[in-house]
């Protein structure tokens, strides 16, 4: 029974540590397609480039926030969940302040725009 048990948490840990993994990946290419999204943006002049930037970074952050959460089921020590959770708050601290920047270009652009133009 206790080999059982061995097997089946090793296989779900396995599992877990791939998907962790898949997550964080998904992050980081959501990151670069962003990034790639405004140089080619730069150089064909689009309008909203900021915008679209923090948009793209607010979500990678989500993917990566969700990939340590995952994390958290693996953790082994106290240690490792309070760095586990420190990581998290940071990155919790800039999508909040990414966030924030994007309501505050929206706003710019609105008041760029003009009260008649809306």
């Amino acid at each position: 029974m206790e080999n059982t048990y061995f097997l089946l948490e090793t296989g779900f840990l396995g599992i877990l540590q791939y998907f962790i993994l898949l997550v964080e990946a998904i992050g980081c290419g959501l990151l670069v397609i962003s990034i790639f999204r405004c140089l080619i943006g730069y150089f064909t002049r689009t309008a909203h480039l900021r915008r679209i930037l923090a948009e793209g970074m607010v979500l990678a952050l989500e993917f990566k926030m969700g990939a340590e959460l995952l994390s958290t089921v693996t953790a082994r020590s106290f240690e490792e969940l309070f760095t586990l959770g420190a990581v998290i708050l940071i990155r919790a601290a800039l999508t909040f302040l990414l966030e924030w920047e994007i309501r505050s270009e929206e706003k710019r652009e609105l008041a760029a725009i003009g009260p008649n133009q809306e």
